[in-house]
């Protein structure tokens, strides 16, 4: 992409609204537009990135079996009603009544029309065990959203919501979402440790936060620094194996972890003062099992081996791809701007030509451009007549993993320069060497 034929309008000053790093260099970086209170839009830069957490989740979701769907922003009232939500759900739930004078409402969550789904075709225990999910925009009336996208109003959620005949076949669902969570976040380039999460009025015994460690999180957290080194699951982890699943759900929750809410200082003492590692943590995930809570309400059953009717075993699990974006900023970011995550980047190499117009530099750029793009790398070349310290600036500011500066002077020995984003450190390559460098990741 040509940086001059491109949308990224960039901001030299920070908006006084904009409180934490992440909003801060989110709308300086022109990734987002605040409309509203807690409501954005996402421009071009965002909305690349935004895109790459989906493509992550979505392909993560799948390998552990669950089905996608799509259902609506726009619920019936009815639904709510049916399951004994809608009158206490609270002031954050947007009601709306249509032209018809039906109450309806914009979704703050969907575990009431997934289960209508469910026991709309969903008859025998052989077609259990399943898990449906979507990747879908949400709103709650937040009294005070702040922080930019970590606490809007609007945001985007993948939920999904697991199906199974008893409580044991049901844990078995939870740990695929455990164990698809810590393949998730670690595929984004980041840290992510699940927490024992409370459970709230509706019970039960599994529910667990993943947090991000920010020095700028919202949550105090207290775990074991074990955390930090333990072996996320390959790719080839078997989801059907309940096993092997299990296993590796033994081993991250088996050393303390805890947010303040939960936290135990009784069994914290019990840490090794060299093993304590308290710090700060932002919430990117929550799974959450709650057994036949609306499957009782809303009459969701199935005929068991038994040919008896029984109430399906429900989970619902939630990551949310909007506020991933600012928690992935609040984790990795410098003074000059945003650090990304290869993987996660909105393109792969920022592009420099330190003078435009120049016939040599031009060609030499345009030939770099062309063969990286070829080798299938996502290229912002910068091809303004900005002066060079304000297009080193800008590229340092939206974060991309690699810049390629290219110049007369470099030109006129051979070289060009790579700079990596995390590092800083800088390479002096020939035009040949970077091509082969960068085209062969």
């Amino acid at each position: 992409m040509y940086l001059s034929k491109y949308f990224l309008p960039n901001l030299k000053e920070t908006p006084k609204e904009a409180e934490i790093v992440s909003h801060r260099l989110m709308l300086r970086s022109g990734m987002v537009r605040q409309q509203s209170a807690g409501i954005y839009s996402w421009l071009p830069l965002g909305l690349k990135v935004l895109r790459k957490i989906e493509g992550i989740i979505r392909d993560e979701q799948n390998r552990a079996g669950a089905v996608e769907i799509l259902m609506p922003t726009i619920q019936s009232a009815d639904l709510w009603r049916e399951s004994g939500r809608y009158d206490v759900y609270g002031k954050e739930m947007l009601r709306i009544t249509d032209r018809h004078k039906r109450d309806m409402l914009f979704g703050p969550t969907n575990e009431e029309m997934v289960t209508d789904i469910f026991r709309s075709y969903v008859r025998s225990y052989k077609d259990l065990p399943l898990n449906l999910y979507h990747i879908q925009w949400k709103f709650r009336d937040e009294v005070r959203p702040r922080f930019g996208v970590m606490r809007g109003r609007e945001f985007l959620m993948k939920d999904a919501y697991s199906f199974d005949l008893d409580a044991e076949q049901a844990r078995v669902a939870y740990n695929r979402m455990f164990v698809s969570y810590l393949r998730t976040f670690e595929r984004m380039g980041v840290k992510a440790i699940p927490m024992r999460a409370d459970t709230g009025p509706i019970g039960g015994d599994m529910s667990h936060e993943f947090l991000i460690l920010a020095d700028t999180g919202e949550s105090g957290v207290f775990c074991h620094r074990d955390y930090l080194n333990l072996p996320v699951p390959s790719g080839d982890v078997d989801f059907d194996n309940a096993d092997q699943l299990q296993e590796i759900v033994s081993t991250w929750t088996g050393p303390y972890a805890a947010t303040d809410e939960m936290h135990d200082e009784s069994e914290w003492q019990s840490v090794a003062k060299d093993d304590q590692l308290a710090a700060r943590g932002i919430e990117v995930g929550h799974i959450f099992h709650f057994g036949t809570k609306y499957s009782d309400a809303m009459n969701a059953k199935v005929a068991g081996p038994d040919g008896a009717e029984h109430p399906v075993h429900m989970g619902s699990y939630g990551i949310g791809p909007s506020r991933l974006v600012g928690a992935i900023i609040e984790a990795s970011h410098d003074e000059n701007g945003i650090i990304w995550p290869e993987s996660v980047a909105p393109f792969d190499l920022g592009l420099i030509n330190l003078k435009s117009g120049d016939a040599d530099t031009d060609a030499a750029c345009e030939n770099i451009y062309t063969s990286l793009t070829n080798a299938g790398l996502d290229v912002l070349y910068d091809d303004t007549d900005q002066r060079a310290g304000g297009k080193f600036a800008r590229m340092d500011l939206i974060g991309l993993p690699n810049q390629l500066i290219v110049g007369p002077r470099g030109l006129a020995n051979g070289e060009i320069e790579l700079k990596n984003r995390k590092t800083g450190a800088r390479q002096s390559l020939t035009i040949e060497a970077a091509i082969n460098q960068l085209g062969g990741k």
